[in-house]
């Protein structure tokens, strides 16, 4: 046997085995979601039973408890779909920036879907659902290339760090922003505080249906882009070499990402750190192979969500903290650490 059948056995049996391991994390990930699920349709401000969830599972609303359930289920359903979009779109936004610290949150993603809602809502007087959503896309967009042609002025281009400054301060001027718009109408000033804190609250299927469509071209179009991503992750110039179109490529993945933060902030408001947490704990489960990453950047961002919203209904009972505000909590030293691990002057 020549020494490079033995590497290419060597390389097969690698492969399988990290595919073997994988695929165990994938139906452990699972079996937590489903956990969460049943968590999420069982906890609330009022005690349930199990006879009762099931049978409003089972379509019975005939009790206060079965009610409470079925209030619950939609709730349950939004919480992962935001949290596997905004799980997702974290995963994108790093690939197509190459930046550890990129999230729709600090490169100022959400906070500009945030502005353009609010703004419409203001000046404009928006009240259909397919206008919120429309144009909390176009402000995601919009706040995207704004924040990447400022980090790209300058010498040596777009770097992780300069995107990050760039992100964060126009985070903080849409926020002075919205604040300066809301300010002088106190006619929508509580609804409009209330959305931007991010949660899944009140949710409704009438309400979701309106996102499904562009929740679902979001999904499509970033799980299309695996393969570019790992393409973008050798560098620009190896991904050429390899016949990709490099700028096609960022702005399809881009796409993605706008998409899934656009219709989820304007449903949820901005959720911020779920995109920054996933992808790292991906890339320690499966690598940092796209094609396994962001699936399962969906599917845990989908349980951390689900997970935050549960404890924020137990930890103030009989109140409850919306998800946006548990996620901060567990957020910011997340991201803390995320800077000192990488050694920002190597950013």
């Amino acid at each position: 046997m020549t020494a490079e059948s033995v590497t290419s056995l060597g390389r097969a049996s690698f492969a399988e085995r990290s595919n073997r391991i994988r695929t165990i994390w994938l139906v452990a990930v699972v079996a937590a979601l489903v956990m969460f699920c049943a968590l999420s349709v069982a906890i609330g401000t009022r005690e349930v039973g199990w006879p009762e969830i099931v049978a409003a599972l089972g379509g019975r609303v005939d009790s206060v408890d079965q009610a409470a359930v079925a209030a619950r289920i939609p709730r349950t359903i939004l919480a992962l779909l935001a949290g596997a979009a905004l799980g997702l779109s974290g995963a994108i936004m790093q690939g197509v920036t190459r930046n550890p610290l990129a999230d729709p949150g600090i490169l100022g993603v959400n906070m500009g879907a945030s502005l353009a809602v609010v703004v419409g809502v203001a000046w404009f007087n928006i009240v259909s659902a397919q206008a919120y959503i429309w144009v909390a896309i176009l402000g995601a967009a919009a706040s995207a290339i704004f924040v990447y042609t400022i980090g790209s002025l300058g010498r040596g281009g777009a770097t992780p760090l300069k995107l990050a400054l760039a992100g964060t301060a126009t985070s903080v001027a849409f926020s002075s922003l919205v604040i300066a718009v809301v300010l002088s109408r106190n006619d929508i000033s509580g609804g409009i505080r209330s959305w931007q804190v991010g949660g899944v609250g009140g949710a409704t299927f009438d309400r979701m249906s309106h996102v499904l469509p562009f929740l679902a071209a979001g999904f499509a179009i970033s799980l299309f882009s695996a393969r570019k991503l790992n393409s973008l992750a050798l560098g620009d110039d190896m991904a050429a070499g390899l016949g990709e179109r490099v700028a096609l490529a960022r702005a399809i993945a881009a796409l993605g990402a706008i998409l899934l933060c656009g219709a989820i902030t304007a449903i949820c408001g901005p959720i911020g750190f779920v995109g920054l947490i996933v992808p790292h704990l991906c890339r320690l489960l499966v690598g940092v192979d796209h094609r396994w990453l962001l699936p399962f950047s969906a599917l845990i961002g989908a349980g951390l969500l689900l997970a935050a919203d549960v404890v924020g209904r137990i930890i103030a009972r009989p109140s409850e903290l919306d998800v946006g505000i548990v996620t901060a909590f567990i957020g910011a030293p997340f991201f803390i650490w995320i800077v000192r691990r990488q050694r920002v002057r190597e950013l």
